[in-house]
């Protein structure tokens, strides 16, 4: 039961609730695609990306100096329907609207699963 109330109070913020709603619809995203998609500072997407992580909901590694985030493989069912069932409501929002607009404006080229430019 702790780890419900820990995943629900994560995404109770609406900054962390944007976030989780880009990284659903994506196999994974860099943390500088973020900032631009969130329009936020680089310092206040990590410390959000910190708050998911440490709720169960994201994994994230390194490349070089750039870290990335997905969505964790190790959700339950329960967990991914709640995922879900947020992000359905937030995409009718006109800020997801905006984040996913800039997100698209922003992708950085991808060979596999390595970012190739990242600033």
């Amino acid at each position: 039961m702790t780890d419900l109330v820990r995943m629900l109070k994560a995404l109770a913020d609406p900054t962390r609730l944007r976030l989780v709603e880009l990284l659903s619809s994506r196999q994974e995203l860099c943390v500088c695609e973020l900032v631009d998609a969130l329009a936020i500072a680089q310092y206040n997407v990590s410390r959000h990306l910190r708050v998911l992580k440490g709720a169960g909901l994201l994994v994230d590694w390194r490349q070089g100096r750039w870290m990335h985030y997905a969505m964790s493989p190790d959700l339950s069912a329960v967990e991914r329907g709640l995922v879900a069932a947020v992000c359905a409501r937030a995409d009718q929002e006109a800020v997801s609207r905006q984040d996913r607009r800039r997100l698209k404006g922003s992708l950085r080229p991808r060979v596999g699963r390595e970012v190739v430019a990242c600033d």
